[in-house]
């Protein structure tokens, strides 16, 4: 390569990709309404898809607006928490919310659509909200989210957190873990999926088998959002 082609190589800082003029929108489920920092499209980088509502979290939190008596009193983790929709809607209902993603950018709109919540005067919160960084497969941050919460959790919440075939298995490894932990023997996964290819569709199914869960499509939950296909999975030990 000689100094000509070595002087016309651009160098980006990451910063270029990251798009955080967030806005502040309003969403309703059955009787919460909710208000949070999002994007209306995600950034350049494919990694922060976190900082937007998908269609995943809309369906999910239908579902559980509908449902809440399976929320109410409950310790919940949340994976791949984005901007926090459903972590929110959760702690109207639960005793303790954990809401959880492993980008730092989306962390950061996180904790300020948690510290947005905390200070609305129109908040009804029962539960305190908290985040942590959990990459999915990592076994020193999710024992330090473990040595906090020794005793388990009662629910694991993800919504549309199925995007990248690499990350699938990695992301039952975790949730096998938090299902086996603590005191909590009768936690489950409740998982809002939207399907978008049907390799992905198998490998859900495929994954949650050889780690040794039982996957069940939560009867009645097939919905079509946003002209995609949705349904709700619950995901236990045997």
């Amino acid at each position: 390569m000689d100094s000509g082609e070595e002087n016309d190589i651009v160098c980006l800082d990451e910063s270029f990709f990251i798009n955080d003029n967030y806005q502040i929108a309003r969403f309703t489920f059955g009787s919460q309404i909710l208000e949070l920092y999002c994007l209306q499209s995600a950034s350049t980088d494919f990694d922060l898809t976190g900082q937007m509502v998908w269609p995943g979290a809309e369906l999910l939190n239908n579902y559980l607006s509908k449902n809440s008596d399976i929320l109410r009193g409950c310790s919940v983790i949340e994976l791949g928490s984005g901007v926090g929709i459903t972590g929110i809607l959760c702690s109207r209902f639960c005793g303790e919310v954990v809401m959880t993603d492993h980008n730092d950018e989306v962390l950061k709109i996180l904790t300020r659509n948690i510290e947005l919540d905390d200070s609305s005067k129109n908040s009804a919160c029962s539960a305190k909200l908290k985040s942590a960084k959990l990459e999915w497969g990592n076994s020193e941050q999710l024992d330090d989210i473990l040595q906090r919460h020794p005793e388990g959790f009662d629910l694991v919440l993800g919504a549309d957190i199925c995007f990248q075939q690499a990350s699938v298995p990695l992301l039952f490894h975790t949730v096998k873990r938090l299902l086996d932990v603590g005191l909590k023997k009768k936690c489950r996964f409740i998982l809002g999926y939207v399907s978008r290819a049907k390799v992905m569709d198998d490998m859900v199914i495929g994954e949650a088998s050889r780690h040794g869960l039982r996957i069940t499509e939560v009867a009645g939950t097939r919905a079509e959002i946003r002209n995609l296909g949705g349904v709700i999975y619950e995901i236990t030990c045997p």
